[in-house]
């Protein structure tokens, strides 16, 4: 989460930042809008990148636990093998 914070954190500077420049450095209304449009796609591809990173990351960590998961599963049913052959052990010395 810290990382998620720290992006936004730097998206809002970003955008701050931008908007105090465009107030005291005033120039041709032309010059300006190429400004705007040139941070503000600046930006979005930041934050494209940055979503584009945490999809990788969380697709990761599923692919992570669902191999946990499965070796988990595996344990158990091995242990469930373990004790029915030891049941069935019990039963046939009776």
């Amino acid at each position: 989460m810290s990382s998620n914070k720290a992006f936004w954190g730097i998206v809002t500077a970003a955008a701050v930042g931008a908007v105090i420049g465009l107030l005291f450095a005033p120039e041709d209304g032309g010059k300006t809008r190429k400004k705007i449009k040139k941070r503000t796609n600046s930006l979005a591809s930041d934050l494209i990148d940055a979503l584009e990173r945490s999809k990788e990351k969380a697709s990761d960590a599923a692919d992570e636990l669902e191999k946990e998961g499965s070796e988990y599963k595996d344990a158990a049913v091995n242990k469930a093998e373990e004790f029915t052959d030891a049941a069935k052990e019990q039963w046939n010395k009776y």
